[in-house]
């Protein structure tokens, strides 16, 4: 199947456009960047409160009430370490579960297209860096989420037979997904335990400044990561939605050179806070995984004109809306 269509897809005013997991971190970013561009169609954002997606029957009822043309598939039932390790049977029956009702619904409403969103915790736990799709299914993840890690590979293999069975059938219906690595941005998760990395030094940091302490990053800052900005992954899920059209995932990330040391990432932080502090590293800390490097030959290879927001800018946009909405944001 050709990866990229010789005319792309054109949204129109009666388009119908699914989003799950809409209240998010991604999906607010998908929300941003529609209106920002003015894109045409009904676009629907649903959030946890719109209906338990893991309920086959009240997923076909979102879908009688919107019939979507459409579907980005972004909702995920997360946790930090802590709850990957210990609450396996749930993360793998709540993903699944909500996975096969949506691709299932998608199929039996006849919506044209559908992108589901996976993780770079996919990959196997043993790979040659730098980590690129086709790697997707040649060995285990790691035992920490390993759960939520092989739903999340059933959810990419079910949209392979799903493909199948539409080419069999002479369905117009198609499935996809996408790989993002290291989202942040607005509508962030900024709990200083539970966050991920970046949102929580972020927290930190302004902590740090309210209360006139230290700085305190974990770790010796050396580790390295792809940190992508949400308006980024967007753009770029948005553009694969219009113009790839393989079953095969495509990665959403940086590229290898734009890697950040957490070091650098905790400087950043600190000027876009202004804060006069001092940051001190706490090395009796453990530094994790020191890389895992993702490819993003394939994005720009189909798409080489992408610009990507510069990272101080990006950050400096992630602390003031976090500033400006402090006592709103997750944390």
């Amino acid at each position: 199947m050709s990866e990229l269509r010789v005319q792309p897809l054109v949204l129109t005013d009666q388009d119908v456009v699914l989003v799950t997991g809409g209240t998010g971190l991604f999906g607010k970013a998908v929300e941003h960047v529609v209106k920002q561009d003015n894109l045409p169609g009904s676009w629907v954002f649903l959030g946890s409160k719109d209906g338990d997606l893991r309920d086959l029957s009240a997923c076909k009822a979102l879908f009688e009430k919107y019939k979507p043309t459409y579907v980005l598939h972004l909702a995920a039932f997360v946790g930090g370490l802590f709850k990957n390790m210990n609450f396996k049977v749930s993360f793998w029956l709540d993903n699944v579960n909500m996975n096969n009702n949506i691709l299932s619904c998608c199929y039996e409403y006849g919506v044209k297209k559908t992108i589901s969103c996976l993780s770079t915790c996919v990959f196997p736990d043993k790979i040659e860096y730098p980590i690129t799709e086709d790697k997707l299914h040649v060995g285990p993840p790691h035992f920490s989420n390993d759960a939520y890690a092989y739903a999340k590979r059933m959810l990419d293999m079910l949209s392979v037979w799903y493909n199948e069975q539409a080419v069999r059938e002479g369905k117009e219906s198609r499935f996809s997904s996408v790989i993002p690595t290291n989202l942040y941005g607005p509508h962030d998760n900024f709990n200083v335990e539970n966050g991920h990395v970046l949102p929580g030094l972020m927290h930190k940091c302004y902590k740090a400044q309210k209360g006139g302490s230290d700085f305190i990053v974990y770790g010796s800052g050396k580790p390295l990561r792809q940190f992508l900005f949400s308006h980024d992954a967007a753009r770029m899920l948005l553009w694969t939605m219009l113009n790839y059209q393989s079953q095969e995932p495509i990665m959403l990330c940086v590229s290898e050179e734009d890697e950040k040391s957490i070091g650098q990432v905790a400087q950043s932080i600190k000027d876009a806070f202004n804060f006069s502090g001092n940051m001190i590293f706490d090395t009796s800390k453990a530094d994790g995984q020191f890389k895992k490097t993702a490819s993003n030959a394939k994005m720009l290879r189909l798409n080489p004109t992408f610009k990507y927001t510069p990272f101080d800018e990006a950050i400096k946009t992630t602390v003031q809306w976090f500033l400006d909405n402090y006592e709103t944001a997750r944390k």
